[in-house]
């Protein structure tokens, strides 16, 4: 897959919030590849060493928010909890936390790819957070 330097605005990613209830988190940048620079960190257990859960009730809804124009046009997040992986549905900028108690940890990657030009992506980036499920 190629990355192409055209058109995106910034050095970096923009940066990604999640929204539960009326408030809102920041999720830490990972690996990405942006106007032609690629960047390559620990996944997302490691990248959070230390970092203190978001707390949430089992099943609450968790929002992604974006302040950036255009929004990237492909996404897949990926759940992992005590070495297992697995991806999660998200709709409408959206998805449900775990019903069973736990510390999960999640990788959100987001590509802009090309509309016209199949395998072209015009960024990607990897943004990573942790919930615990009270």
């Amino acid at each position: 897959m190629g990355c192409s330097k055209e058109g995106m605005s910034g050095e970096k990613p923009p940066e990604v919030y999640i929204k539960i209830g009326n408030e809102k988190y920041e999720t830490k940048l990972g690996t990405y590849c942006w106007k032609g620079v690629c960047a390559d960190t620990a996944g997302p257990v490691d990248l959070l060493k230390g970092k203190e859960p978001i707390k949430v009730i089992p099943g609450e809804k968790i929002f992604f928010i974006m302040d950036y124009e255009p929004k990237p046009n492909e996404f897949h997040l990926i759940q992992i909890n005590e070495k297992n992986e697995n991806e999660i549905l998200v709709k409408e900028n959206g998805f449900s936390a775990p019903t069973q108690k736990g510390v999960y940890y999640y990788s959100y990657g987001v590509w802009w790819m090309d509309e016209k030009e199949e395998n072209l992506s015009h960024g990607d980036a990897f943004y990573a957070f942790v919930l615990e499920v009270k």
